[in-house]
C-alpha cells in the first residue's frame, strides 16, 4: 500500500513539475543563494548556525507536524528536486529519502545523511534494568526489539558529528566559502561540547536517575550518554502505535513509587497516556522536547536547538529530583 501511495505521489508530483515548467532550479533562491532543504528541525538550526544568510535553508516539515509518519506530498517532491542539498537525518529516520533519490535523477540535488558517521544504538524503550531478564514476556511486548533508534540529535556529541557532515557538504557545494563554513561549524561544535559538559555536570548528582516518559521514548542516546534508565510504555515509534494497558499500569506503579511526581511527555501529540497517569498519579506532567519539528510559535520565536536541549535540561533536573 505504501508503495503505491508512493507512486501516485511521484506521478502527481512529476504532472505538476511539467505543468509548472519546472526546472531544476523549480525552487528560487533568493539572490542566487544555494537552496538546502531539512527534513528535521537540528540539522535546519545546524544550517542556520553555520551558513548563516549565506544559503537560502528550508524546513521540509511544516510546523507542528509530528514527523514519524510523515510523507513527502507533490509540492514537497517538486520543492526537493529545485533544491542543491536535501539534508536528512538516515534512511532509519527518513526511510522515504531512499525513493525520493531515484525520482530527483537527473536533477543537480545533492543528498545529504548528516547521521553518517554516528553509531546507532538499538530502540530499547523500556526500563533498561530490565535488559538483564530473559524473560519472553518482555520481548514480546518490545522492551528491546533490536531495531535502530533514530533520534541520534538528543546526544549533543552525536550533533558534533552531525554538524561536520553539514559543513562538508556546505563547503563541496560551495567552494568560494568553505573556509567560512568550516570556522562557523568549529565554533558551533564548541558550543555543542560545553553544552554536553553542561549537562554532564548537572546530572551526576541526580540519585533518582529513571526517566518516567508516557511518549515514544526519544531519548535512548541521552539517556545512554548520562547514564540514565528510562521507561515508556511504548515500543517502537509508529505514532499510531498503542501501549497495552499492562505497560501504562506498570509505568502508574514506578511513577508512585519512585518519589519523584512527574511524569514527562512528548511534543506534538496528544498526551493522553500521560493525563492518564497525572490522574491516577497526581504526578505533574511536564515536557520533554524531542526537538524533531517545532510548532509555529517555537519556529517564529527563533526557537534553537540549543535552547530547546537547556530547557530539557532544566526539567529533568527539576523532574527527577526527589520530592
Amino acid at each position: 500500500m505504501r508503495r503505491l501511495f508512493f507512486a501516485s505521489v511521484v506521478l502527481v508530483a512529476l504532472t505538476l513539475a511539467l505543468l509548472t515548467g519546472c526546472t531544476d532550479r523549480a525552487v528560487q533562491p533568493a539572490q542566487d543563494k544555494l537552496v538546502v532543504i531539512t527534513t528535521l528541525f537540528p540539522q535546519y538550526d545546524f544550517v542556520r548556525e553555520i551558513a548563516g544568510d549565506r544559503v537560502d535553508v528550508r524546513l521540509l516539515l511544516p510546523p507542528g507536524m509530528e514527523p514519524h509518519a510523515y510523507e513527502p506530498s507533490p509540492r514537497d517532491i517538486v520543492d526537493i528536486r529545485g533544491a542543491d542539498l536535501l539534508i536528512f537525518t538516515a534512511h532509519v529516520m527518513e526511510p522515504w529519502v531512499t525513493r525520493i533519490v531515484s525520482t530527483v535523477a537527473g536533477s543537480s540535488l545533492r543528498v545529504v545523511e548528516s547521521g553518517a558517521g554516528v553509531t546507532f544504538l538499538a530502540d530499547d524503550h523500556y526500563d533498561e534494568e530490565h535488559d538483564d531478564d530473559d524473560d519472553d514476556d518482555d520481548r514480546d511486548h518490545g522492551h528491546s526489539h533490536g531495531e535502530a533508534d533514530p533520534h541520534i540529535w538528543l546526544d549533543p556529541l552525536n550533533a558534533v558529528i552531525m554538524v561536520d557532515n553539514i559543513a562538508k557538504a556546505l563547503s563541496s557545494a560551495d567552494p568560494d566559502y568553505a573556509e567560512t563554513y568550516y570556522a562557523r561549524a568549529e565554533a558551533y561544535n564548541i558550543k555543542l561540547q560545553q553544552l554536553h559538559e553542561t549537562i554532564a555536570a548537572a546530572l551526576a548528582p541526580l540519585t533518582n536517575r529513571t526517566i518516567l516518559y508516557a511518549g515514544h521514548f526519544s531519548f535512548g542516546y541521552f539517556a545512554h550518554r548520562y547514564g540514565l534508565h528510562h521507561i515508556s510504555p511504548y515500543a517502537g515509534f509508529a505514532p499510531d502505535a498503542e501501549p497495552t494497558p499492562q505497560r501504562i499500569a506498570e509505568l502508574i506503579q514506578r511513577v508512585s513509587e519512585s518519589g519523584s511526581n512527574t511524569i514527562f511527555y512528548a511534543e506534538l501529540v496528544d498526551p493522553r497516556v500521560a493525563r492518564v497517569i497525572s490522574e491516577q498519579t497526581g504526578a505533574e506532567m511536564v515536557l520533554l522536547h524531542g526537538i524533531h519539528n517545532v510548532s509555529k510559535d517555537e519556529l517564529n520565536s527563533g526557537a534553537t536547538y540549543l535552547e530547546l536541549m537547556k530547557a530539557n535540561l532544566d526539567r529533568l533536573v527539576e523532574g527527577l529530583r526527589i520530592k
